[in-house]
């Protein structure tokens, strides 16, 4: 823009000089002709600058058609280096924070789908709040970002974006470390709403679920909640493993993060680890004997096992101390308030990979919101 303004200043001087400074011209009324060149310049500078920002016509407006024309030309110039300024302006800004910038293009353009398929106002509402709890104000091609990466780099950064998930599920901590990262890399985040059946019983299940945040209910075909599952526990496992339709619903009580196993990455991956196959058979063997189910849906294979029962003994036992662990100390810290507290205040039951026996009727239960956070430990 400095650079324009000099040449329009220069070409301001010019043009009169070249007539032979007319008496009308701005140099000859401003007695110009014979000063210095600085102030010559200056003053050429400064009626150039005045048109470009278009503040005024210097110290005195055009006398004459050819002091219009160049008027003209340097308030068009000055507007068109402005329009250029703002737009560079424009895109740096937008740079400095771009997957905002694509999350809020989504949005509109979610909000713009919705009036044209005319979406009632509630389950506009629905869909809103579930784009700001899933992408929290961000919005990221992550597939794409870790398809281009090298193998060995993808499976890095999949680890560490689960490091919380695989902290939090005891199965895991047990588990063998080559085991967990040819889990973690299949994973597929999901979310769900308040209300939302994550597993339908009597259909044929196509995945698992790990819980990195939330809690869901266990609803039996009654209607009977038969218990809780929150953070680090998994679900989903038992079709999977039989073959059969799900026993039981799956109902999620807050808004919930969880992360899906395909079947076919499911049978993939216990192929190559054959024992970490028969630990999820025993624990799902018990998991069916306390919601009251068959537990010979689940084909123990027990030939062959030598030292490996140990590794499943601990794994399993692992999974019940946790569980009697949580268990207790709920018990404990709250014996004085089960006295005090009525039904609708008190805490939810939560299990960590096997049902917990507590329950609550249904008139009992509290309502979550999306704004809800809960940890493993918050009750203890």
């Amino acid at each position: 823009m400095l650079l324009i303004g000099h040449w329009s200043g220069c070409l301001q001087f010019l043009v009169p000089m070249l007539q032979g400074f007319p008496s009308n011209s701005w140099v000859a009324i401003n007695e110009l002709q014979d000063s210095f060149w600085l102030e010559q310049y200056s003053w050429a500078l400064f009626k150039a600058m005045s048109h470009m920002l278009c503040i005024g016509y210097g110290r005195f407006p055009p006398q004459s058609l050819t002091d219009m024309w160049l008027t003209m030309l340097s308030m068009i110039s000055g507007a068109t280096c402005y329009a250029l300024f703002l737009g560079h302006a424009t895109n740096l800004i937008q740079s400095l924070d771009s997957s905002r910038r694509q999350y809020r293009e989504k949005v509109k353009q979610v909000e713009e789908y919705m009036a044209y398929r005319k979406l009632p106002r509630e389950m506009r509402q629905r869909i809103t709040e579930y784009f700001e709890h899933r992408y929290q104000g961000k919005f990221f091609d992550e597939e794409l970002i870790l398809g281009e990466l090298s193998e060995k780099l993808r499976e890095d950064v999949i680890n560490y974006n689960c490091r919380s998930l695989v902290a939090s599920v005891p199965f895991f901590a047990n588990a063998d470390s080559n085991f967990v990262s040819d889990v973690v890399t299949k994973l597929r985040y999901e979310v769900f709403q308040p209300g939302d059946i994550i597993i339908k019983e009597g259909t044929i299940g196509s995945k698992m679920y790990f819980i990195q945040e939330g809690i869901v209910d266990i609803v039996m075909a009654n209607g009977e909640v038969a218990t809780s599952l929150s953070d680090g526990s998994y679900f989903g496992e038992i079709c999977l493993l039989t073959n059969a339709r799900r026993v039981a619903s799956v109902r999620a009580e807050t808004y919930c993060n969880l992360f899906s196993l395909s079947v076919d990455h499911f049978n993939a991956v216990l192929d190559q680890y054959p024992l970490m196959r028969r630990t999820m058979e025993s624990v799902a063997a018990e998991r069916l004997n306390k919601i009251g189910k068959n537990p010979n849906l689940v084909a123990h294979r027990e030939e062959d096992l030598g030292s490996e029962s140990k590794t499943i003994n601990a794994v399993v036992n692992a999974l019940a101390e946790q569980a009697a662990h949580a268990s207790a100390s709920e018990e404990s810290v709250h014996s004085m308030e089960l006295r005090t507290l009525p039904a609708c205040l008190l805490p939810r039951p939560k299990s960590e990979n096997n049902f917990a026996s507590q329950e609550l009727s249904r008139e009992g239960r509290r309502i979550f919101h999306k704004s809800d956070t809960f940890h493993k430990d918050s009750y203890q």
